[in-house]
C-alpha cells in the first residue's frame, strides 16, 4: 500500500514546480513616476526615509504587503527622480505600468561603454604653448571651478591628472561626499571633489549578493580615469606611453573640479553590458542632488530605446531641467546608418574623428611594397632582417577551421606553423590586443592585423605585446594579396614613431555610430564630433593596458579609442563655457558649440569617412567642434524644459504622460509641430510635393548687430528664409525666421540630402546643418555615407 504514494508525491512535486513562481521567474525593473514635486537641496535622512516610504506603501498596495515591498525595492530615487528599482515578476511589472501614477516600468538593463595632442588639434594650443589671446582656455579661465561628474567605471585617485596643486577651496555649492569603500585608499581632494558608486542594479540583474571588491569607486578598468581625466584632469608634464606622444596630459577644462560616479562593474558575460540602468539612474539623481554643472557619459545602449524607457535619456532629462549640461558618446556600432545611442534632444551627443597625429610605423614586403600602420607595441623585431611571413588562415591548428585561425582566436593557431614567422590576422570577433596575445603565445615574432572591409580605413594605436603594425582594409589587401603570390613571402615592421600635423584629419572613425535618429527622425544625432581615436590620457595601475594577465605592465596613462573618448573631449569645452557664461542653459551651451563646429579637413577640403568618402551630417551631425570660436558664438537657439515638454507632446506622448513627467499640469498643443522644434540643426524626414515651413528663433548674445542668411541647397530642394536679414539691438534679444523647403521639379529624393544655413554678420558664422529625406527617416544602407 505504501508503493502508490511515490507517484503522488511526484506528481504534486511536479505541480509545484510548474505553477510556483521561482527566483527565475523574477527579474529586476525600474518603476518611473516622473519628478519630485519641490525637491529639497539639503533633505534630512527623515524627509529621504519618507520618500521611500511611499514608494514601499505604493507597490505594498498593488503587491499584497508592506514586507514584500521591501525586500523588493533595491533602489528608491529619492532626490528629483521619482521613482524606484525593484524585483518583480513579469506580471507585477504588467500590473503596475497601468497604474496612472506610473509613467513607464521598464527592464533593468545593462550599458557598455563606448571606447596629449587633443587640445593642440583643436587650437586651444599650439605646438603646447597656449595660443595666446584667441584660446578658449584664457578666455574661460580653464574651466575654473566648473564641476564635472563623469558616469563611468570610477577613478585612480592617485593619477596625476587628479592632483589638487594650486587650486583653491572647493566652491560651496558642492553637496556631494567622497564615498568610502572597503579599505580601498581612495581619497577625495580639492580636484577630485567627490565619488560615489552604485551597484545595486548590477547585483540585482545578475542575482548576487554584493562582494567587497564592489565596495569601491577606485577604477580597476582604466575607461573612467581616462573619460574624466580627458573632461577635467589637471596639466601632467611628460605623459607619454612607451615614450609616444610625449607631452602634457589635460583635460578640455584643466582648472575645474572632477566627480567620479561609478556606474559599470566588469561585464557578467564576455561582450556583456556593465553598466545597469538602476545604477545610471541613481546616479543621475545623485549628481544633480551634488551640484554637478556638467555630466559626462561615455555609455549606452546598442539600439534605439523609447525616451521614457531609456535610463540614460530619463536621467538626462532631470539634469538638464536642474540647468545642467548632459555630454554622451554616440556610439561605436558604427559606421551603418540608424546605429546611434543616446538621441534624446536634450542630450549632446558625441561622434568620434581623429585628430593630426599618428603613432605610425610601416610594414615593408619583399615585393618592395612599404605600407603604413600604427601600433604601441614593445620595442621592435629582434634584427632589421626580413622575416618570413604567414597568414593566419594557412597557420590553423588541427582542430580549427580557416576562418577562426585567421581571426587569430584562442587555440586556433599551430605553434609549428607559426614559430618564428610574422603573423598576418584580421580584425574581428576578439580583441585587438587579444590577436597580438596568442600570436606571440604561438611563437610569432611579430603581427599584422589587418582591418576587415567594414573597419575601413580606422586603425587603432595599441599597446600590443609583440611588434605589430594594424593597416587598413585596402592595405590588407595588398598583403594577402602577396601571400597568394609567392611561396616564400617576407616581410618587415619598423619600430614605432610620432608623427604630428598628419593629413587629412580628422575624419571619421569607422566605429562611430551614424544617423539618422530612430527615435525621433526629425532630431539630426549625432550633434557634434571631437577628437576619439588614439587618445592618451589617465589610466588605472590595477591592471595592464592590454587587460591580459600574463601582461604584468602597468601605465599611469594609455591610449583608447572610441566615442566614449570624444564625449569628454566636448565635456571639457563644455566646462569652459559654463565658466565663462554662467547663466547660458544647455541648449545654449550645446547650440554654441554646434553652431561654430566646421566641415573641413586640415586640407580645407570636406572631412571624409572611413572609406574615404565625403562624409555627412549623419554622421558627424553639425559638424567638428572648435572651442575657440564657440566661446563667443554670436547667436544661439535657446530651449526651455517647456520647449522640450511641447516636443514630446508632439511626438506622441498624451498628455496625461506629460503631466506624470513634469510633475505639473500640463496641456499639450496640437499647433505644435516636431520641425519647429528649436534645434540648431534643420532635418525635415518627409518631404513631398507639399511644402514644409519651419520656424525657428535665434537669441543675440553678442554685440548689437545686422546678420545676413546665406543657404546652400540640398540636392533637389529648394529653401527660401523669411527674413533675410536680422537686426539686434541688444544682448538677450530675439528674433523669429521661417524656412520653406520645397521638392525641385522632376527632382527625387533619394535616402539623405543635405546643405546649410548661415547667419552671419561678418564677425560670427552661425551655421545649422540642414538634412531632408522623402521616406520619413528610414534608411538603407548607404545612408550615412550619401
Amino acid at each position: 500500500m505504501g508503493l502508490p504514494v511515490i507517484p503522488l508525491l511526484l506528481s504534486f512535486f511536479l505541480f509545484f514546480l510548474l505553477h510556483t513562481p521561482t527566483l527565475a521567474d523574477k527579474k529586476s525593473y525600474i518603476v518611473y513616476m516622473g519628478a519630485h514635486s519641490s525637491p529639497l537641496l539639503e533633505p534630512s535622512l527623515h524627509d529621504l526615509q519618507l520618500l521611500t516610504n511611499l514608494h514601499y506603501n505604493f507597490l505594498a498596495s498593488l503587491i499584497g504587503s508592506t514586507e514584500k515591498a521591501q525586500d523588493a525595492i533595491f533602489y528608491s530615487y529619492t532626490r528629483f527622480i521619482n521613482g524606484f528599482a525593484a524585483v518583480l515578476e513579469e506580471e507585477e511589472a504588467e500590473m503596475i505600468a497601468k497604474n496612472p501614477k506610473v509613467l513607464s516600468v521598464f527592464l533593468n538593463q545593462g550599458r557598455k561603454l563606448h571606447t596629449t595632442r587633443s587640445w593642440d588639434f583643436l587650437g586651444l594650443e599650439r605646438v603646447g604653448t597656449i595660443n595666446g589671446a584667441e584660446s578658449a582656455w584664457k578666455t574661460a579661465r580653464f574651466g575654473e571651478d566648473t564641476i564635472i561628474g563623469n558616469l563611468d567605471t570610477g577613478v585612480w585617485p592617485e593619477s596625476k591628472s587628479f592632483n589638487d596643486e594650486g587650486m583653491g577651496p572647493i566652491p560651496s555649492r558642492w553637496r556631494g561626499i567622497c564615498q568610502r569603500g572597503n579599505n580601498d585608499g581612495v581619497r577625495c581632494n580639492r580636484k577630485l571633489i567627490g565619488v560615489r558608486y552604485f551597484n545595486k542594479g548590477h547585483n540585482a540583474f545578475a542575482r548576487i549578493s554584493p562582494n567587497s571588491s564592489q565596495f569601491t569607486a577606485r577604477d580597476h578598468s582604466g575607461h573612467g580615469s581616462h573619460t574624466l581625466s580627458t573632461a577635467g584632469g589637471s596639466f601632467v608634464p611628460g605623459s607619454n606611453v612607451l615614450g609616444n606622444g610625449n607631452g602634457t596630459a589635460k583635460g578640455g577644462s584643466p582648472k575645474a573640479r572632477v566627480a567620479a560616479y561609478k556606474v559599470c562593474w566588469p561585464p557578467l558575460v564576455e561582450g556583456g553590458g556593465e553598466c545597469f540602468d538602476a545604477d545610471i539612474m541613481a546616479a543621475f539623481d545623485a549628481a544633480i542632488a551634488d551640484g554637478v554643472d556638467v555630466l559626462s557619459v561615455s555609455l549606452g545602449g546598442s539600439g534605439p530605446n523609447e525616451f521614457f524607457k531609456d535610463a540614460i535619456a530619463i536621467g538626462s532629462f532631470h539634469a538638464v531641467k536642474n540647468g545642467i549640461v548632459v555630454v554622451s558618446s554616440a556610439g561605436n556600432e558604427g559606421p551603418g546608418a540608424g546605429t546611434i545611442s543616446n538621441g534624446s534632444p536634450w542630450i549632446f551627443t558625441v561622434a568620434a574623428s581623429t585628430l593630426d597625429r599618428e603613432f605610425a610605423n610601416y610594414v615593408s614586403l619583399g615585393n618592395k611594397l612599404r605600407l603604413k600602420g600604427t601600433s604601441l607595441s614593445t620595442g621592435g623585431l629582434p634584427s632589421n632582417n626580413f622575416y618570413p611571413m604567414i597568414s593566419a588562415e594557412d597557420a590553423a591548428a588541427a582542430n580549427a577551421s580557416a576562418p577562426e585561425a585567421l581571426l587569430c582566436q584562442a587555440g586556433t593557431l599551430d605553434p609549428k606553423k607559426v614559430k618564428g614567422k610574422i603573423l598576418v590576422c584580421l580584425r574581428g570577433e576578439n580583441a585587438r590586443v587579444d590577436k597580438g596575445y596568442q600570436a606571440l603565445a604561438a611563437g610569432a615574432v611579430g603581427m599584422i592585423l589587418a582591418n576587415d572591409e567594414s573597419n575601413g580605413n580606422g586603425v587603432s594605436a595599441d599597446p600590443h605585446l609583440l611588434p605589430t603594425s594594424h593597416i587598413s582594409y585596402t592595405d590588407g589587401q595588398r598583403v594577402f594579396a602577396y601571400l597568394r603570390s609567392t611561396k616564400n613571402p617576407e616581410a618587415f615592421i619598423s619600430r614605432v614613431r610620432t608623427q604630428l600635423d598628419t593629413k587629412p584629419a580628422p575624419f571619421m572613425a569607422a566605429f562611430s555610430s551614424a544617423g539618422p535618429n530612430l527615435v525621433e527622425p526629425s532630431i539630426l544625432k549625432p550633434d557634434i564630433t571631437a577628437p576619439g581615436v588614439d587618445i592618451i590620457a589617465a589610466y588605472t595601475e590595477a591592471v595592464s593596458p592590454t587587460d591580459i594577465e600574463s601582461d604584468k605592465r602597468r601605465f599611469s596613462y594609455n591610449v583608447l579609442s572610441g566615442t566614449s573618448m570624444s564625449c569628454p573631449h566636448v565635456s571639457g569645452i563644455v566646462g569652459l563655457l559654463k565658466t565663462l557664461h554662467p547663466t547660458w542653459s544647455p541648449a545654449a551651451i550645446k547650440s554654441a558649440i554646434m553652431t561654430t563646429a566646421k566641415t573641413r579637413d586640415n586640407r580645407l577640403k570636406p572631412i571624409l569617412n572611413s572609406a574615404n568618402l565625403k562624409a555627412t551630417p549623419l554622421e558627424y551631425g553639425a559638424g567638428h567642434v572648435q572651442p575657440n570660436r564657440a566661446v563667443d558664438p554670436g547667436l544661439v537657439y535657446d530651449l526651455t524644459v517647456d520647449d522640450y515638454l511641447k516636443f514630446l507632446c508632439a511626438h506622441g506622448y498624451n498628455q496625461t504622460m506629460i503631466q506624470i513627467f513634469a510633475d505639473k499640469p500640463y496641456a499639450c498643443r496640437k499647433s505644435f509641430q516636431l520641425v519647429d522644434f528649436n534645434y540648431p540643426s534643420i532635418t525635415i524626414p518627409n518631404l513631398h510635393a507639399t511644402p514644409v515651413t519651419v520656424t525657428r528663433t535665434v537669441t543675440n548674445v553678442g554685440s548689437p548687430c545686422k546678420y545676413n542668411v546665406t543657404v546652400q541647397e540640398p540636392a533637389g530642394v529648394s529653401i527660401s528664409v523669411e527674413p533675410t536679414t536680422l537686426e539686434f539691438k541688444s544682448i538677450g534679444e530675439k528674433k523669429t525666421f521661417k524656412i520653406t523647403l520645397k521638392t525641385k521639379a522632376r527632382s527625387l529624393i533619394v535616402d539623405y540630402v543635405f546643405g546649410h544655413l548661415i547667419w552671419s554678420d561678418g564677425k560670427h558664422f552661425v551655421r545649422s546643418p540642414i538634412s531632408v529625406s522623402s521616406n520619413s527617416g528610414k534608411i538603407s544602407s548607404s545612408s550615412s555615407h550619401s
